[in-house]
């Protein structure tokens, strides 16, 4: 994604991640095997880099917390939020954005598809809060999913994906391929351009959703 807006024309880039490059990462992230083991924003601070040497991509290897989040955030003018709902603090990233005006995009990748949300100063994600269900990633494609049965324009493979992943006997990660990964990005690209011209765009309670299936 970072990769995409470079090329783009973005060159003040601000990565934070806390994680480090493994073998998983590899079928759809922008690493190379000679990455593993290495922090993942200092891997993709030097690939970017040799993309553009001008840019300026500022870096840190943390994670996210109630108490850097501030700190973090603050300065900026437009937010990606690829944050895993473990916690609370993806929702509070994006209340802390709201508050400051800037604009979060919201990527899911969906496989063969890929579904990106922006949040701004109205509405947000905890709109789909449940009091007896644990907030997750599958809560905002189910949402999606209901919402275009709704309309009239179901999406059957959607549907299928969510039950059989739902109907899973492990904790697993929710399936990612790098098509999607790679839509997701494409689709970030051009919100961010829209909104760093002035051009319009969707904000949630809308979102793209975009599929080669």
């Amino acid at each position: 994604m970072q990769r995409n807006l470079l090329r783009f024309g973005f060159e003040n880039i601000t990565i934070v991640d806390g994680d480090h490059v493994e073998l998983s990462n590899l079928n759809r992230q922008n690493y190379t095997e000679k990455d593993i083991s290495k922090p993942k924003v200092y891997a993709l601070q030097e690939r970017l880099l040799l993309i553009n040497g001008n840019a300026k991509i500022t870096v840190h290897h943390c994670f996210i917390t109630p108490d850097n989040i501030q700190e973090l955030i603050l300065g900026n003018k437009i937010a990606i939020n690829a944050l895993d709902f473990t916690s609370e603090v993806p929702l509070l990233f994006d209340r802390i954005c709201q508050e400051n005006n800037i604009p979060v995009l919201h990527p899911y990748n969906l496989g063969w598809g890929g579904l990106v949300m922006v949040i701004t100063e109205g509405m947000g994600l905890d709109s789909l809060k449940k009091d007896e269900e644990r907030f997750s990633e599958v809560s905002v494609v189910q949402y999606v999913s209901t919402h275009m049965r709704y309309w009239g324009q179901p999406q059957e493979w959607l549907e299928d994906i969510i039950n059989k992943y739902l109907n899973e006997n492990k904790q697993l990660p929710p399936p990612q391929l790098s098509i999607a990964s790679s839509l997701v990005a494409a689709i970030c690209a051009k919100i961010t351009f829209n909104i760093a011209t002035n051009r319009p765009i969707k904000k949630f309670p809308e979102y793209y959703l975009t599929t080669i299936d």
